[in-house]
């Protein structure tokens, strides 16, 4: 399965925690593969996006802001927002 994170909104304390925690736990776990969506719903829309491998987990405690960055896009404002979201995630790559 592969799992994507974003950061929605403003940044927040301990956010790249939380990325760290879901990417660790994800991978270790359960085996997904972790995508980030750079920043927040706009990369959504846009088709930003990286792979999180388990090293890129390496570090992320002590960064402030957030490794993946934030949006305040509201993609829903626009009635073809849901539509390119879907498109994106659709055309993201799989390990094989």
């Amino acid at each position: 399965m592969k799992v994507g994170i974003l950061s929605g909104g403003g940044d927040a304390p301990g956010i790249n925690a939380v990325i760290r925690a879901v990417m660790k736990k994800g991978i270790q776990k359960y085996g997904y593969e972790m995508v980030g969506i750079r920043d927040g719903w706009a990369g959504l829309l846009e088709a930003k996006y990286l792979p999180l491998p388990l090293d890129a987990a390496s570090g992320l405690l002590p960064k402030g802001g957030s490794i993946l960055g934030t949006s305040r896009t509201n993609p829903f404002k626009n009635e073809t927002g849901p539509e390119k979201m879907i498109k994106t995630l659709k055309r993201l790559p799989s390990r094989q």
